[in-house]
């Protein structure tokens, strides 16, 4: 899986599934459900830590064409989940559509933004969503309503249904303007985050009224090591690993900053990147 990540680690998946289109992938949820076999979606692969033991299920990319098509609507947009966030928020931004510039430097695909509900203190990605096209468990392609998402901070309600498309609302603007702010949102990331660096962005919640990476930082954390990984001397929510790191590297990491957080702060931090460990062993043959 480490070809497949930012942080360039974890082990092998059993299975790696490509689907041409929505109907093929129902197909094989429904297949993978009876075999017992656990599924997941990797998106743009930012914001997950695999084991180095890898992951004994189907990981399934949703990067075909009838993933990754974009649909503009007087005002709204219908994207694909595999549409990558970044490059489309810009474009959206170009335009003259309001709303998304507060993704400027956020790395995501559009399903992995709307099960995360990714953003910032400026606003976050549900804000500007209408209505989500799901594949449910059992197979069944809905339409769901924003109300049915139950957005809240780095959370939704998708549970196990996986985003197809969304419908978002934007908001007609001067592209001048729309554009500025979007590169100023982009500067201000770089400027603040070790994006050039193998991560995979903020390893922790915010605590409520709190920042973790202050908390983090106040707890004289930054560049701490376990082995090949260390906390970002830049912004310490960040865990960077260096050539030679492993998943148990960042794993161990991410335990030591917890455990000196909850010694001097009393305050438990919350994992925000999503972490997959071993499943049983099973087979599609």
């Amino acid at each position: 899986m480490s070809r497949w990540t930012w942080y360039r680690l974890g082990g092998r998946a059993r299975y790696l599934f490509r689907p041409r289109d929505a109907e093929q992938l129902a197909l094989l949820t429904v297949r993978a459900r009876h075999e017992n076999l656990p599924v997941k979606v990797l998106g743009c692969g930012a914001n997950v830590l695999v084991s180095d033991d890898g992951f004994d299920g189907v990981v399934v990319r949703l990067d075909g064409p009838a993933f990754r098509r974009v649909e503009h609507q007087e005002g709204r947009v219908c994207a694909g989940a595999g549409v990558d966030l970044m490059p489309f928020s810009r474009d959206c931004s170009e335009r003259g559509l309001s709303g998304l510039e507060f993704m400027a430097g956020i790395p995501a695909s559009i399903g992995g933004a709307i099960r995360m509900n990714a953003g910032g203190p400026q606003g976050e990605f549900g804000d500007v969503v209408c209505e989500v096209k799901v594949l449910t468990p059992d197979g069944a392609i809905e339409d769901w309503p924003k109300q049915r998402l139950g957005f809240g901070y780095r959370k939704s309600e998708i549970g196990d249904a996986i985003v197809l498309s969304a419908t978002l609302e934007l908001v007609e603007a001067d592209p001048q303007r729309v554009t500025k702010v979007y590169e100023d949102f982009f500067e201000q990331k770089r400027s603040s985050q070790p994006m050039g660096q193998q991560s995979a962005g903020c390893v922790f919640k915010n605590p409520p009224g709190q920042s973790a990476g202050a908390l983090i930082d106040r707890a004289g954390l930054k560049g701490t090591r376990c082995g090949e990984a260390y906390v970002s001397p830049q912004h310490a929510n960040f865990i960077v690993a260096d050539p030679g790191a492993t998943a148990s590297d960042v794993l161990g990491l991410i335990d030591k900053v917890r455990d000196r957080v909850r010694d001097v702060f009393d305050v438990e931090l919350d994992v925000e990147i999503d972490i997959w460990r071993p499943q049983r062993k099973a087979s599609l043959v």
